[in-house]
């Protein structure tokens, strides 16, 4: 039903929207960039691929993350798509600080964004363009590369980590 139809509906509370999304399985990456001199990233599960014509990817990047000013502000960005042994580089990413990046060789990529020792698959972006999400920013970004580097991706779903155990 919608509003032209005479009737307006509450939307359902934050606390029910998180249980039910909780319930749709995701991948889960990292996504990097670089803000000035510092580098910027954080885990995100709300990415998708957007277009195949040009190849254009979303991520949706929380307003009050750490990040958000540095990935939405970058000429381009890197996601990193974790494999399934790497939940331990997801929670880390979820920190907010520079300090996540530490143990890992500083390696920058086109547009400067970090490029990680780990994960199934790589793709980096130009910034394509930012849009309002609510609570988030929509970020595009145009594939200008891709690696490979495995098959056995981590997935999210009901607020943990799974790994896919076959094909059906």
């Amino acid at each position: 039903m919608s509003e032209e139809q005479g009737l307006e509906l509450e939307s359902v509370s934050e606390q029910r929207f998180r249980d039910t999304l909780a319930r749709w399985p995701s991948g889960v990456t990292v996504v990097t960039a670089r803000d000035v001199d510092e580098p910027v990233g954080m885990t995100a599960a709300s990415f998708s691929s957007l277009s195949l014509d040009p190849p254009l990817v979303l991520v949706c990047v929380a307003r009050n993350a750490a990040s958000h000013d540095g990935l939405v502000g970058a000429a381009g960005f890197a996601v990193h798509i974790l494999g399934s042994a790497q939940a331990d580089a997801s929670a880390r990413f979820a920190e907010p600080g520079p300090e996540k990046f530490d143990d890992y060789p500083d390696e920058p990529g086109p547009f400067g964004a970090p490029l990680l020792p780990f994960g199934v698959a790589l793709l980096v972006c130009a910034h394509h363009t930012a849009l309002d999400g609510g609570d988030h920013t929509i970020l595009i970004g145009r594939v200008v590369f891709t690696g490979l580097a495995g098959t056995d991706p981590l997935i999210y779903c009901n607020r943990g980590y799974w790994r896919i155990s076959a094909p059906i």
